[in-house]
């Protein structure tokens, strides 16, 4: 290619708005599997351009960013919220302008939210109203899950049409609120095998229904009513035996799975092991139950911290999540974000099955990963780009449209401060709510400028959203990271706990204090009939994360579009001299 820069093409005043062309100089870009340093050029919403100053021509115009000593990160995906979602007498108060609004602040740029249906009505119909809902309001893109909560041949006919028609490709299944949303076991089999034949994913909220139902009943005829009995209701075993059970009933009906809101270690143990027996499972956990645990709530406060499942009373609980995400046990964390105020809640003081189940989390979801993961040294950068986007963009096959600093993505993109500092509080939080579970918390890791689709809606505490400027993005059925697994095309490694790529595993075992007992399979476990397991982790895997030196994050499937977009070349408007591409390693 000539060293002489070729003309620029005259670009319409319209599109030499700031807004529409941004470039972004002197930052370290992490992409999940690497980091490196580079400048992005952005126009019309998608990044045209990724690499070196010296590879590039920038046209007059645009607006320049400086993120010297900054990350240039992919936005975060929320998987898990319910914005103004119904729930028996009440609606949750962060509707899908404030609850995307509060987003957007803290450096998330997708959600993913759940149409929750009243048993016997349309999964279309209600797939409609939370559209309605959501299309005039939301500030950042959007995509929906559909939960099943009733059976019927007329439900599993619109599972088809919303597969094939409306762009959804996740449903989410009930084991608890009997008698409300609750699926058995046959019914369960049932969805499952008609999710698989559809080539979708399987989600499923996982507590045991029955002895949630039968503990609420014998609690409160012993006169336990406050809100410290919900969690007797539900304790740690109840998750951990309906996780065990959906991943069996799931892996019967070879349909991969997606385990919502994991709040207990014993739970993200038996997800680790049922991956390494080679099932198709994948595990999230909140950023309430890594930020939280009971056990600094007080009495009178807790009524404000109830969700379900629970999170836990166990001050080690949120490190033990937190090191289940670092070694792939867990792959995704969410927020469940579903809020209530505080005269809502309190009407199940006296009686803590009225508590309205919810608690903030979508605005600090990403700092409060940061400040437990990178900045405590269990995660790394890459990892952390992993856990709060990537993956969930591969599991529900929006990527790399999503989830990745590369040149053809949206440009949803976080300039993250590593080293910036803030403190979390009702009184500057963005939420409808009027409390903040996690007050007063000082974190680490702030999104200083955020971007959503090339338009700068965030820059240094200052948030600038307009109603309905996002999306709806439609999701495609058969996700090949999940159904390659299915379909046996990604080895699952073989454990070889003395090393791995990053050097001496057992080593970094030891940096994280976990203990590597003998492994054993899944269907070992069951044969054993083994209780759930309440000392150290005895989970053991080669893809271990931590602090780890170097750049290169050692995550077992990524792939770059850089080549394939590169091959059409960049718009006339820039000047590329030298294109980055290549071809990139992974079972891709």
């Amino acid at each position: 290619m000539s060293g002489s820069p070729k003309p620029v093409k005259k670009v319409p005043i319209h599109l030499q708005s700031a807004q529409n062309r941004i470039y972004i100089k002197n930052g370290e870009i992490v992409n999940h599997d690497k980091s490196f340093k580079a400048d992005v050029y952005i126009e019309d919403g998608v990044i045209k351009f990724v690499g070196p100053a010296t590879d590039i021509t920038i046209p007059g115009g645009v607006r320049v960013i400086d993120a010297a000593g900054r990350m240039i990160i992919p936005g975060g995906i929320d998987p898990h919220t319910h914005m103004q979602c119904p729930m028996g007498d009440h609606v949750s108060v962060d509707d899908f302008y404030r609850g995307t609004k509060a987003a957007v602040a803290g450096g998330t740029t997708m959600i993913i939210d759940c149409v929750l249906p009243k048993k016997h009505e349309s999964l279309v119909e209600a797939y409609d109203n939370w559209r309605a809902w959501a299309d005039p309001k939301v500030c950042c893109d959007y995509a929906l899950h559909v939960g099943i909560t009733w059976w019927s041949k007329s439900v599993s006919e619109e599972i088809g049409i919303l597969c094939k028609e409306l762009g959804v490709n996740s449903f989410k299944m009930y084991m608890a609120y009997k008698g409300l949303y609750m699926l058995g076991d046959a019914e369960l089999l049932d969805v499952f095998e008609r999710i698989r034949f559809l080539n979708g994913i399987a989600l499923v909220h996982a507590e045991n229904g029955d002895i949630i139902a039968k503990n609420t009943k014998s609690l409160l005829a012993d006169g336990n009513c406050g809100p410290e009995a919900h969690e007797l209701s539900r304790q740690e075993e109840v998750e951990a035996e309906a996780v065990h059970r959906a991943c069996i009933l799931a892996h019967q009906m070879k349909t991969p799975l997606y385990v919502a809101g994991v709040t207990s270690k014993s739970s993200a143990e038996l997800i680790g092991r049922a991956r390494r027996s080679g099932y198709s499972v994948f595990g999230e956990t909140l950023a309430s139950s890594i930020g939280r645990s009971m056990s600094s709530v007080g009495k009178a406060e807790r009524v404000y911290f109830i969700t379900s499942p629970p999170i836990r009373m166990s001050a080690e609980t949120p490190r033990q999540l937190m090191k289940s995400l670092a070694y792939d046990d867990l792959q995704v964390t969410g927020s469940d974000n579903c809020t209530f105020n505080k005269k809502q809640k309190e009407l199940g003081l006296s009686d803590f099955t009225k508590i309205p189940n919810g608690v903030n989390g979508v605005e600090d979801r990403m700092s409060v990963v940061w400040e437990k993961g990178v900045h405590q040294g269990v995660l790394d950068p890459c990892r952390f780009v992993a856990v709060t986007s990537t993956n969930a963009a591969k599991i529900f096959n929006i990527y790399p449209q999503k989830g990745r600093i590369a040149v053809g993505s949206d440009a949803d993109i976080v300039i993250w401060n590593p080293q910036g500092t803030r403190t979390i509080s009702k009184d500057s939080h963005y939420h409808a709510c009027d409390y903040n579970i996690f007050e007063g918390m000082t974190v680490h890791g702030v999104a200083e400028y955020v971007l959503v689709r090339g338009r700068v809606c965030a820059e240094n505490g200052a948030v600038r959203v307009a109603e309905g400027y996002g999306r709806f993005i439609p999701m495609a059925v058969r996700p090949p990271y999940v159904y390659d697994i299915v379909k046996e095309k990604v080895h699952v490694p073989e454990e070889h706990p003395e090393e791995n790529q990053n050097g001496n595993l057992a080593k970094k075992f030891a940096e994280l204090d976990i203990l590597i007992p003998e492994e054993k399979t899944m269907s070992a476990l069951v044969a054993e009939n083994l209780p759930i397991m309440t000392g150290h982790s005895p989970c053991s895997t080669p893809s271990v994360r931590g602090r780890v030196d170097g750049k290169r994050d050692m995550q077992e499937s990524s792939f770059s579009i850089s080549e394939e977009l590169d091959k059409s070349g960049v718009r006339s408007c820039i000047k590329v001299k030298n294109p980055p591409g290549g071809k990139s390693s992974g079972f891709w």
